[in-house]
């Protein structure tokens, strides 16, 4: 058997960057990946080169605010932190998530 690829279903990156910026004050782009990696018990992998463009779109809609700063292994990073317009956002990226998942679990139960 393969490696198996974790591919994130397009247009739930916002919503995992926006929820791990939600529960943290200000984390790293890095910082982010190894969160959502952790959390989902390794089933998500979130590639720095889709990662990256996601946080300058969403810091060019306003729903997240970046700032230099020193990670704790003393290297200059960007850190990201969600701003209101983003929690708002995030509050919409979740209904979305919840419609689709209701609309794919009616085709799977579908007889």
């Amino acid at each position: 058997m393969g490696i198996q690829k974790n591919d994130i279903l397009q247009g739930t990156l916002a919503l995992l960057v926006l929820k791990t910026l939600a529960s943290n004050k200000r984390i790293h782009g890095y910082a982010i990946t190894t969160h959502i990696q952790r959390v989902s018990g390794d089933l998500l992998r979130v590639e720095e080169g889709s990662l990256y463009p996601a946080l300058h779109r969403m810091e060019q809609e306003g729903w997240v605010r970046a700032e230099w700063g020193t990670t704790e292994k003393n290297r200059e990073a960007r850190f990201y932190s969600l701003t209101a317009k983003g929690r708002k956002q995030l509050l919409a990226e979740e209904e979305k998530w919840a419609r689709l998942t209701q609309g794919v679990q009616r085709v799977i139960r579908y007889a």
